[in-house]
């Protein structure tokens, strides 16, 4: 059976465009995500993501290189919006996210970009860190969908949402690709300067579930609906694994998909910051992947440990 994107019933109904509208509306005072930045996007003013009406993208490609359900074999097709909610000292997309690197673009060239993939053979649309540019997103489906727009719509994001926003996206968002990044207030001020980003975190988490339950994938093994979570470990358990992990299992069960990354290094800022100038030692990622199996989450990925202990210590 061949999944069909619930955008395009709604986009016949007339409702795509109206969320387009509403989410456009909240530009005035921007509250698109949780920092709520109040300045009116629509009159060129920037919020803390540095971008105002107008999208801003990085990069339109395929990916090849995001998790099998998602890349499959002829890739992602990936568009790299700039800006970002979070200012994560360790980014490793830091030109993008958090110095401006892209180039501003119409709706139009943002729809003809998700055609150009479409026709290039990607398995999906990966919107990455597009929360403060949904209402350009969703303006670009309106003109893309009727040009024959029909792949699955993944939405990557650093997790950092209201679930107000969120709502306006059910039926929209096929694939929820979020992180969880901490478990601890304090560990994601020091990292990404947001207090209160485990609160909006687990309620958006729990937001995303709701819309589109467990990872669902075709004969190829292609994803078509369903969440999967992404947790990176971070040196010194500054991402509290074991916290991150026990909540998806308490709210979501042992059906819930994982992808527990162990890619991280210093970059950034984080090669000034002393709990943050190293990679994760092999001792640290299997700690993380003895909670994963000790918690029986065991539908998801895990990558390699380190060749090399000589982190560990430092």
């Amino acid at each position: 059976m061949i999944h069909r994107p619930g955008y395009l019933e709604l986009a016949q109904k007339g409702v795509l465009w109206e969320r387009a509208r509403v989410l456009e509306d909240l530009l005035n005072a921007c509250a698109l995500c949780p920092r709520r930045c109040r300045v009116n996007r629509n009159q060129g003013e920037l919020g803390a993501c540095g971008v105002d009406f107008r999208p801003k993208v990085a990069a339109m490609t395929i990916h090849p290189w995001e998790e099998p359900p998602i890349s499959g074999t002829a890739g992602s097709g990936a568009i790299f919006f700039s800006g970002c909610t979070l200012q994560c000292l360790f980014c490793q997309n830091y030109p993008i996210s958090q110095m401006g690197v892209g180039r501003r673009v119409s709706v139009q060239h943002l729809a003809e970009g998700m055609l150009r993939l479409q026709q290039r053979g990607a398995h999906n649309l990966n919107l990455v860190t597009a929360t403060h540019q949904l209402p350009a997103v969703l303006s670009a489906l309106c003109l893309a969908v009727p040009r024959g727009l029909h792949l699955p719509i993944v939405y990557n994001t650093s997790g950092y949402e209201r679930g107000e926003i969120l709502r306006l996206l059910e039926g929209i968002v096929d694939i929820y690709l979020p992180d969880v990044k901490y478990d601890d207030a304090a560990a994601a001020q020091f990292c990404s300067g947001r207090d209160d980003y485990v609160h909006y975190n687990r309620s958006a988490l729990v937001e995303m579930w709701r819309q589109v339950g467990p990872l669902q994938m075709d004969k190829q093994g292609v994803g078509v609906r369903g969440l999967l979570v992404r947790h990176m470990v971070l040196p010194n358990n500054l991402s509290g694994t074991r916290g991150c992990l026990t909540f998806l299992h308490r709210r979501m069960g042992p059906n819930v998909w994982v992808s527990l990354m162990n890619q991280y290094f210093p970059a950034h800022k984080a090669l000034f910051v002393p709990l943050l100038q190293r990679k994760v030692s092999s001792q640290e990622y299997r700690q993380a992947l003895d909670i994963l199996f000790e918690l029986g989450l065991v539908n998801g990925f895990v990558q390699e440990c380190p060749t090399s202990d000589a982190a560990e210590g430092a």
